[in-house]
């Protein structure tokens, strides 16, 4: 039999949990995936925050069981996250990102959250696990290098006079296409880690696994391709758009899959740690998650689109694809590896990189100083008081 107070406890947690992912909805989930597409004027800032809102929710039920379980688990050796801890780390995390969201500066939530969890669980006496540190520094360093570098390098060829348009776009959603051949889905797999569209498939043909999977990602690639041909043959600048359209699209889902882990992996610790005379399965967190995220991008994202769209370069269809192009990639090779990791450095290093492609126009160097410096602020100061405060709570 459960005490009473830890249901109640565990129903705070709840409750921060969903606050979290109203949070992340409102702040970088919601407002990074279709931030260059309303700077590039494709689609209205309400249009993004409502599409956002959808995409990620799908993302959320899709893709999230990777990253729910890292930071639910894999964050803090030697124990399970209480209700209390979970309460305190949301709790803590959800402020520190609300404060970001209403002064208009785009707090990684990503660093907050995981320096909440790292403080609370070391405030309880947990181990450090150093080598998953060591995994998720390493991307967030290289973050604005490969981002940045991919996308100014990418902007540059689209701006390049000798090479036409419709080789490059067709080109690019060739990658694309490759990229979403190969992508999990829990839905197509048989675990939580689920399988991607090409290894399904695979499943079905007569062929070697290595063989029909890269027969499928190849067919994938050429009709994207194809498809962006024949538009591209209509209308080259409605062409644009549209590819710009579908990444932020494919970007909002991403976002969906790697960040509705943040709100939902300390839930999933602290569930699984009380023995409730019910079973609650992660695909109901996602879900649950999920719906967080999506009240988040339909009531808060549209401030924050605005700010990141416009303050920090005005963009046009070219750069806007250049900057979502690698901010897909990052997202899901984080989504694969269990890395909880950051949209807003991860769309504001592409940004920053495809308008360096122009010469720096309308970058800020100002306003991505004192982001970068929120960045860092944020991930210490979560934890220290993360573990200052467990540490305060269990001397009572």
């Amino acid at each position: 039999m459960v005490a009473f107070g830890t249901l109640a406890i565990l129903a705070v947690a709840t409750l921060a949990s969903l606050f979290m992912a109203w949070t992340i909805g409102a702040g970088s989930s919601g407002s990074t995936p279709f931030a260059p597409a309303v700077g590039a004027r494709a689609i209205s800032v309400m249009r993004a925050g409502f599409l956002v809102g959808i995409l990620g929710l799908l993302g959320a039920i899709l893709q999230g069981a990777n990253v729910a379980d890292a930071v639910g688990t894999g964050l803090v050796g030697g124990l399970t996250l209480s209700p209390t801890a979970a309460t305190v780390l949301l709790l803590l995390a959800a402020g520190l990102v609300a404060i970001g969201i209403f002064t208009g500066y785009p707090i990684a939530t990503a660093f907050t959250v995981t320096g909440a969890v790292v403080g609370v669980g070391l405030g309880l006496g947990g181990s450090p696990v150093w080598p998953k540190y060591v995994e998720i520094g390493t991307l967030w360093v290289l973050v604005p290098f490969v981002g940045g570098g991919i996308a100014y390098v990418t902007a540059r060829v689209l701006r390049h006079e000798s090479i036409p348009e419709r080789y490059t776009i067709p080109a690019l959603g060739a990658i694309i296409g490759l990229i979403v051949a190969n992508i999990p889905f829990t839905l197509l797999g048989s675990d939580s880690s689920g399988a991607s569209i090409a290894v399904a498939a695979t499943a079905e043909l007569p062929l070697s696994s290595a063989i029909g999977q890269g027969l499928v990602s190849v067919l994938i690639a050429v009709a994207v391709a194809g498809a962006l041909v024949w538009d591209l043959n209509s209308d080259i600048e409605g062409a644009e758009r549209h590819f710009l359209l579908a990444l932020g699209g494919l970007v909002a889902f991403s976002a969906g899959g790697s960040q509705v882990g943040l709100a939902v992996g300390p839930l999933l610790a602290a569930v699984n740690g009380t023995a409730l005379p019910i079973t609650i399965s992660l695909f109901a967190l996602l879900v649950f998650g999920g719906i967080g995220l999506l009240a988040g991008s339909w009531m808060g994202a549209p401030r924050m689109i605005k700010a990141i769209a416009q303050d920090y370069s005005s963009l046009g269809p070219r750069r806007s694809i250049a900057a979502l192009i690698p901010s897909f990639a990052i997202a899901q090779t984080a989504v694969v590896f269990g890395i909880p990791v950051s949209f807003n450095e991860i769309i504001v290093s592409a940004v920053v990189g495809s308008g360096f492609a122009a010469g720096g126009a309308g970058v800020s160097t100002r306003k991505m100083v004192n982001t970068v410096l929120a960045w860092i602020g944020s991930l210490a100061l979560a934890l220290a008081l993360g573990y200052g405060l467990i540490t305060v709570i269990q001397l009572f």
